[in-house]
């Protein structure tokens, strides 16, 4: 859903927003007495809120002056209701936000700094990259609770069928492999995706980005961002590669076709952990393989890194703001990282978190080695929106409708307009 929402939506969320609001609340809000808090989770409702709400109860037992009013929101309509909420003054008291969200929303005064707050009490203990794409300006707004970031996942046996011992290390080295895997045991060996997101890796391995920060340039349509997207390109042509998929489906496909050992290997993130497992072909977990993003010419890898940040809203009265930051320190304590990752195989954002229990998920564990190489991604609000048009370029790339440098040339004009003050 995006801005122009219909009015309908809007009276929907308004009304959402009110019963939210950690201020507008009966309880009043004072120091000294009960607290009701709300907190605005975005995660799977089915797979994996049930672990959060289990662990909200758990903080309530432990502070019985502080209750918390638990609210899924649909990951995808979450950045407009609380963009929207946060406008009229009525945002709930926390928020769990995809890590490009943050910037964007402190930039507009909705988040607290939460630098030396009891929130941020155990920054020690966080990755360092994944504290700096919380922060905006010199100030931290948001507690990493989750990350996530792109490596690629194969079929060991299919890989041993083929005779190839080791995961590529170059994209050049991943057609090969696709070649062997297509001759050797008669199925596709890799299927890439023509989403922005996961085009990321290709600039990366080249050295560039969609923009260089910095000089305050877009760069899609560079020497290095072209060669990287040619790489990319083709990668859907040529022996046991996977032609694109364009259809609205792509993504279904693509992750059905991995599940049951119709292909061999493809690029994706740890949300998929638990539904790797449910396909025929890891029905023993140890059949998953998980490597690093394989590196372009410059000779270096690198993946988007994502996730979702804690954060707390700046509108809250005092008693809210403070019963905020006792709620978010205990969610992202080692102990309910763990938990998280055990029920739901996602990945903590702190080293004390990852527990032998955690670690002995084959799924983790490989997610967790190629965390290396995981890049954060820049402190400019307007990061993410770059993904949009390279959506909608990259599938007529792909299907051979536009070249690499038209397209580069198109996204620049585009990116540019999301990126003021940069120049082309």
């Amino acid at each position: 859903m995006r801005r122009g929402i219909a009015a309908t939506a809007i009276a929907a969320t308004l009304a959402l927003a009110a019963t939210a609001c950690g201020g507008s609340d009966s309880d009043g809000g004072s120091a000294d007495g009960p607290v009701t808090l709300t907190w605005w989770d975005t995660s799977n409702a089915t797979n994996e809120a049930p672990v959060y709400q289990a662990l909200v109860s758990e903080f309530e037992k432990a502070n019985p002056k502080i209750k918390v009013k638990y609210v899924n929101v649909p990951f995808d309509q979450a950045q407009n209701k609380f963009d929207t909420a946060a406008g009229a003054k009525g945002a709930p008291d926390v928020l769990r936000a995809e890590v490009g969200w943050t910037p964007a929303f402190a930039k507009k005064g909705y988040f607290v700094p939460l630098d030396g707050t009891e929130a941020l009490a155990d920054q020690a203990k966080f990755r360092p990259s994944l504290i700096k794409q919380a922060q905006f300006e010199g100030k931290t707004y948001g507690v990493p609770l989750v990350t996530d970031t792109l490596a690629l996942v194969y079929n060991k046996a299919l890989f041993a069928q083929a005779g190839i011992v080791k995961a590529p290390a170059t994209w050049d080295e991943l057609k090969a492999d696709a070649a062997l895997v297509k001759e050797k045991a008669g199925v596709d060996g890799f299927w890439g995706s023509t989403a922005g997101y996961y085009a990321q890796p290709f600039l990366y391995g080249e050295g560039t980005d969609t923009v260089d920060t910095a000089a305050k340039k877009v760069t899609i349509a560079s020497a290095p961002a072209v060669k990287g997207l040619d790489t990319w390109k083709g990668l859907f042509d040529g022996p046991g590669l996977h032609k694109a998929d364009v259809t609205a489906d792509a993504y279904a496909h693509i992750q059905d076709a991995f599940v049951n050992g119709k292909v061999a290997a493809i690029i994706q993130g740890p949300w998929e952990i638990t539904n790797f497992y449910k396909g025929s072909a890891f029905k023993d977990k140890a059949n998953l393989g998980i490597a690093t993003v394989p590196a372009g010419s410059a000779g270096t890898a690198g993946a988007p890194t994502g996730g979702h940040n804690l954060s707390v809203y700046a509108g809250s009265d005092k008693a809210h703001t403070a019963a905020a930051m006792k709620f978010v320190n205990f969610m992202t304590s080692a102990k309910s990282q763990e938990t998280i990752a055990l029920k739901n195989s996602t990945l903590p954002t702190r080293d004390d978190a990852y527990t032998a229990q955690v670690k002995a998920d084959p799924g983790i564990a490989g997610f967790q080695s190629v965390l290396p190489a995981a890049k954060p991604r820049p402190e400019l609000p307007e990061y993410s929106s770059l993904w949009t048009p390279m959506d909608t370029t990259l599938p007529k790339v792909a299907d051979g409708k536009e070249s690499v440098a038209d397209a580069t040339r198109s996204l620049e004009q585009d990116m540019a307009k999301l990126v003021p003050g940069f120049t082309k």
